[in-house]
């Protein structure tokens, strides 16, 4: 079968958020090279993956250090069987978490190190929310400057910013719990339409999550990190990269950076991607495309059934 690798195609892989019990099991029980995945991850792991994916309860699945790997390997094995039917991207991003998804896809990391990689930055994130606690917010209807300006005001000494400019007028604000409550309020003085506080367990994308730093740091450093072989669009520069010494030191400052993500579906079009599939389970990169784009076509794929509908078309 010959491969679709065409200039317009490309893979977005989502983050923490996109998970849900009972996510992989159909595919787990189709296919004898997902099962092979999963065995492979749950061993490395050390918990039972499988068991938390396919049953959870949603308790266990929402916490980062099993939520990461979880959607990690789902994507993973989506990416596997869209290549067996012939369909591969020309580049590669993922929101946050998903950009490791994305760099295994593009050949830039072995699956086995994502594997080990995303267990401890799961890890590690969720030990410096304890460290460090801090919440998130997700404010709909103001703009990025709106959203500075907030933040500024609201800081005080603590720390509240950006983390997630996701679609034009949704925002993610991240920091210390006080400062993001007062940036709530800001916001909905300021006109926001809504304004949500998220259910989290760090103040993901802040300074906040600096506890983990140097850990990760570490655990990049023991990684062979290769040229990718298609670009991924880094979270922090919002373009394309494929050097190994460049990835390993995006990756790092990606915890505490904010993910720059409607400036990366905006640089994909104008470099000629305009045929997207979300590769994991859920359906949020789907919508933030079509509201950064309505003219971009993306195909949301996480299931046997879905996987069905991209061979019969």
């Amino acid at each position: 079968m010959s491969i679709k690798h065409t200039p317009n195609v490309a893979f977005l892989f989502p983050g923490q958020g996109s998970q849900y019990v009972g996510m992989g099991q159909d595919l787990y029980g189709a296919d004898p090279a997902v099962r092979d995945l999963f065995d492979e991850a749950e061993t490395l792991l050390e918990f039972p993956l499988k068991q938390i994916c396919f049953e959870g309860p949603e308790e266990v699945l929402k916490q980062t250090r099993y939520t990461q790997p979880a959607i990690f390997v789902h994507s993973l094995a989506i990416d596997l069987l869209l290549r067996r039917q012939g369909i591969a991207p020309d580049a590669a991003a993922g929101h946050s978490l998903g950009e490791y998804s994305a760099l295994v896809s593009a050949g830039a990391i072995a699956f086995a190190d994502g594997v080990r990689l995303v267990k401890i930055r799961g890890e590690l994130m969720q030990r410096a929310g304890d460290l460090r606690p801090g919440t998130m917010a997700a404010i709909l209807g103001l703009s990025p400057e709106q959203i500075e300006s907030v933040c500024a005001a609201a800081a005080g000494e603590e720390t509240v910013q950006p983390a997630n400019f996701n679609c034009p007028g949704q925002i993610v604000i991240s920091g210390s719990v006080p400062a993001v409550h007062r940036a709530m309020e800001l916001a909905k003085e300021s006109g926001a339409k809504i304004v949500k506080e998220l259910v989290v367990s760090g103040a993901f994308h802040s300074p906040l999550m600096g506890e983990a730093l140097h850990g990760l740091k570490e655990a990049l450093a023991t990684v062979d990190v290769r040229p990718a072989a298609v670009p991924v669009y880094s979270n922090v520069k919002a373009q394309p990269v494929t050097g190994p010494e460049e990835i390993r030191a995006l990756l790092q400052q990606q915890l505490m950076a904010p993910v720059r993500w409607e400036e990366i579906l905006r640089n994909m079009i104008a470099a000629g991607h305009d045929d997207f599939y979300e590769v994991g389970p859920g359906r949020v990169l789907q919508g933030l495309l079509k509201r950064t784009d309505r003219q971009a076509a993306c195909r949301a794929v996480g299931t046997v059934d879905d996987l069905a509908m991209e061979k019969d078309g």
